[in-house]
């Protein structure tokens, strides 16, 4: 069976994630991503959509005092309208932004050490594809030589 030998231009993916980091830097950076990538999906538009919803009829309380009764009475108090202004602006806003921007980096960080390695990779790979044709044209001027010495 062949062996792949290792190249020192070619470098596989799994060794570009394994930067040498303490573990609580480690375990930060993980945490980040897996927010990041948590807070970017359709489910948490979903739920944030639902929490600004919910604020909503209060609102039309506050417009038209008249329409109190179509509404239940917890989702026009005023701490729920105090919980979802505090979730809404401090803890997204001071907390999860941050987070997000960490796991940001983290992974803009990977995608730049595979870029860095996919253009070292491809160079050489172009380089060596130049020196075959180069030592395929040698060949087949030698072969030539060769056929017109046998004639």
């Amino acid at each position: 069976m062949y062996k792949q030998q290792s190249n020192e231009h070619v470098i596989h993916p799994r060794e570009l994630i394994k930067p040498r980091r303490h573990a609580l830097q480690r375990f930060n950076n993980k945490l980040a991503v897996k927010i990041t990538n948590g807070v970017g999906s359709m489910w948490s538009a979903y739920l944030f959509a639902v929490l600004s919803i919910l604020s909503l009829p209060a609102i039309f309380v506050l417009i038209d005092p008249r329409i109190r009764h179509f509404f239940p009475h917890f989702i026009i108090a005023t701490s729920v309208i105090t919980l979802i202004a505090w979730i809404s602006q401090n803890f997204l806003q001071l907390v999860l932004l941050p987070v997000i921007m960490v796991g940001q980096n983290v992974i803009q960080g990977q995608q730049d050490r595979k870029a860095e390695a996919d253009h070292k990779t491809l160079t050489y790979l172009t380089n060596l594809q130049e020196e075959q044709m180069v030592e395929l044209k040698n060949l087949s001027e030698i072969l030539n030589n060769l056929k017109n010495t046998v004639k």
